[in-house]
């Protein structure tokens, strides 16, 4: 199954000195470390969030953009199991505070990760994409070993999801996605911790407004059957479309930079 690829840049940690400015004498307000861990959804690897992990670390955050298990072009059998512990392995424990963001498909396994392991998140954002609910599955009924971007393509450009796409930025998107795993889409969920509504978290809501995503829940909508578990959940309308870490790239920086830094 293999081990998560990440790019990262840490935030050297100064020495431990005795001057008086708290624990050890470190100031924990200047030297703070900030881990903000990016996950893109489905075809994709660590290099959707270039844009934003750039822009994050030049705010003094440590971002770390994941290629989750199956998606590095390799042919891999693994499941959404496989994909949370690659999250969990790539949280830093020794970080001040973890931000975990999520888009799209990823909110599967980011929802496993607040579920199992509640105390390695301080804050979980979900990029147009919510947290599920327990026995969720993305489509149950999938049969195939991969799920390919090129089977929902004219759906997805029909549907304005990829709305604010350049005709390059579609070109490198159709170019560099990856066949799913298809256990990670047919493979229902399993959530057993009440506490993972617990820990902080943000939508922020892309292709449609939240007052439309939160009608959508109220009439059934299985994606977001999860939000009705999170009543402290923090909602903010960011209009473009489902992938705004490339239409929005500074916009989404500041959003995720404002959570992380708060």
């Amino acid at each position: 199954m293999g081990a998560p690829s990440y790019a990262s840049s840490a935030i050297p940690r100064p020495p431990v000195t005795d001057g008086g400015t708290g624990v050890g004498g470190r100031c924990h307000s200047e030297f703070m470390t900030t881990q903000v861990v990016l996950v893109p959804g489905f075809w994709l690897g660590a290099w959707a969030w270039d844009a934003v992990a750039e822009r994050l670390r030049t705010r003094g955050l440590a971002a770390a953009a994941l290629t989750l298990p199956g998606l590095d072009g390799e042919p891999s059998d693994v499941g959404p199991q496989d994909h949370a512990d690659a999250i969990i392995a790539a949280l830093d424990q020794e970080a001040d505070r973890r931000v975990l963001v999520v888009h799209s498909g990823a909110a599967v396994p980011g929802t496993m990760v607040i579920d199992q392991h509640p105390e390695l998140v301080d804050h979980i954002v979900y990029a147009d994409t919510a947290p599920v609910a327990d026995g969720f599955a993305m489509n149950a009924s999938l049969s195939e070993p991969t799920f390919r971007l090129e089977e929902v393509w004219d759906e997805e450009l029909a549907g304005g999801s990829m709305r604010g796409l350049t005709d390059e930025q579609l070109a490198t998107f159709k170019e560099r996605a990856v066949p799913q795993p298809g256990r990670t889409v047919s493979e229902p969920v399993r959530l057993t911790n009440p506490a993972r509504a617990q820990v902080p978290a943000t939508m922020i809501c892309t292709a449609a407004t939240a007052a439309e995503y939160q009608e959508f829940a109220a009439n059934g909508a299985n994606f977001l059957a999860g939000l009705s578990d999170y009543p402290d959940l923090a909602y903010v309308d960011l209009p473009t479309g489902h992938w705004p870490m490339w239409s929005m790239p500074d916009e989404l920086s500041d959003l995720i930079a404002g959570v992380a830094q708060a």
